[in-house]
């Protein structure tokens, strides 16, 4: 319960400090802002002055050359004008991926798609082409390889029969016959 009635006077304590500086901050703000009306009525009090003696100016007998303050008027806007356009300008850096382009969708779509299909298109008959390749390829290895192993039975066959008797000659025309009639 102390605790509690405790909390309570430091919470209204806190507060009163707090508004006590919101015032204070708020009389100086008030002082400034007074010292400001009083600068600008100073100020309107003084154009008003120079607006009656301008009404009541002096004719100017002499005509004044302004060429010469329009020269360097217009070099010194030339001169601005340059001071703005090499100031730094701020960069923004956007990263988006974007599905549906904000502007100009359908010349987009025509002109990414259409390189996409295209490049598809390549890379499937690329794909194509180098399948043939190793398929053609391996038929070709395959050939040689049993090309390769009938020379080696048909020389085989041949030394056999041209260094053997005839009995053998008889059995080996009699196998051959029968391995061409079980074809």
């Amino acid at each position: 319960m102390e605790t509690d009635g405790n909390k309570g006077y430091i919470e209204r304590e806190t507060l009163q400090l707090v508004l006590e500086e919101f015032t204070q901050e708020q009389k100086t703000n008030n002082q400034h802002i007074e010292a400001l009306v009083i600068a600008v009525n100073n100020v309107g009090n003084k154009i008003d002055a120079f607006k009656k003696e301008d009404n009541t100016a002096k004719s100017v007998s002499e005509t004044l050359d302004i060429k010469a303050i329009e020269t360097i008027l217009q070099k010194g806007f030339l001169d601005i004008k340059f001071m703005i356009g090499r100031q730094p300008k701020s960069i923004v850096r956007k990263f988006q991926i974007l599905l549906f382009p904000e502007q100009d969708a359908k010349l987009f779509y025509k002109i990414v798609f259409g390189r996409w299909f295209l490049w598809l298109v390549i890379m499937v008959a690329l794909s194509n082409l180098y399948n043939w390749g190793i398929h053609y390829s391996d038929n070709n290895k395959e050939i040689e390889m049993q090309q390769i192993q009938n020379d080696r039975i048909r020389k085989a066959w041949e030394y056999m029969y041209s260094n053997n008797d005839k009995e053998t000659k008889k059995l080996m025309k009699k196998a051959y016959v029968n391995s061409l009639e079980s074809k």
